[in-house]
């Protein structure tokens, strides 16, 4: 009823969303993005939450062909490393073996027979990883070592909050820290221009024939979501609620600051 009374056919900067505002970030994370897929490797990426790091790397992979790369998305970060791992493995149609040893011995012929007999690289993107425990960031350099440390045999991404960055840059983690080719960090569209320009494409994304928004209330939606587009999608939402019993055909000051009451 709320897209209907609006002409749109999905809710500004929702999930169902499939073509991503980009003034260039997007753009450098594809180029990166297609790095690793030519030289295989660790990538990471970090943002605050609801800047958008998952939706751009679902984006990416899209359109990747499945004869060349199979990709496996874990968000499940909050368990032990051999939990992980496990998942891993269904993931690749194995039963998971109960000792890590024969664990890891199974993945790793697995990604190797992808490799040699059917020229497929796996792409593992594991979100949420500032959760993901200690033991993995160590283990995973020996992980991903086959043949005496001669092939690159399997892309990974970290996805994470800021703090994830720093976290790597401690001893511990060196190992890991070495094999990371690719450093992004996504940040919020705090910059008054840029962020109109995220709203404006976003309606039109979503169908919109009209601006239903003036500068102003396009300026206290900047403040309240702090540029971050999840925070901005959710107080437009409620703000879309709401005006429908108004009888309201846009969406004003003051009811964008209502929604901004019933969501903070």
């Amino acid at each position: 009823m709320v897209l209907q009374h609006f002409g749109l056919k999905h809710f500004p900067l929702s999930k169902q969303n499939t073509d991503l505002w980009d003034d260039g970030s997007l753009i450098r994370l594809d180029e990166r993005f297609q790095w690793l897929l030519k030289s295989p490797g660790v990538g990471l990426l970090t943002g605050e939450a609801g800047i958008g790091k998952t939706a751009a790397l679902r984006q990416l992979t899209r359109c990747l062909n499945p004869h060349r790369y199979q990709v496996i998305y874990l968000a499940e970060t909050d368990f032990g490393r051999l939990d992980l791992y496990r998942s891993l493995a269904l993931a690749f149609g194995l039963e998971p073996a109960y000792r890590r040893a024969a664990l890891w011995r199974d993945i790793k012929a697995r990604i190797e027979e992808l490799a040699d007999g059917k020229g497929i690289v796996p792409l593992w993107i594991i979100d949420e990883a500032q959760n993901l425990p200690p033991e993995f960031f160590r283990d995973l350099p020996a992980f991903l070592n086959f043949a005496f440390d001669s092939r690159d045999l399997m892309v990974v991404w970290l996805l994470g909050h800021p703090g994830l960055a720093r976290t790597l840059e401690r001893a511990p983690y060196a190992a890991l820290a070495s094999r990371i080719q690719v450093r992004l960090q996504l940040k919020p569209i705090i910059e008054r221009e840029r962020f109109g320009e995220l709203i404006e494409h976003a309606f039109r994304q979503a169908g919109a024939q009209n601006t239903l928004l003036s500068d102003s209330a396009v300026e206290v939606l900047r403040q309240a979501s702090q540029g971050l587009p999840r925070q901005a999608g959710r107080i437009l939402k409620t703000s879309l609620q709401l005006a429908v019993p108004k009888g309201l055909n846009h969406l004003p000051d003051d009811l964008i600051e209502q929604a901004i009451e019933e969501l903070l």
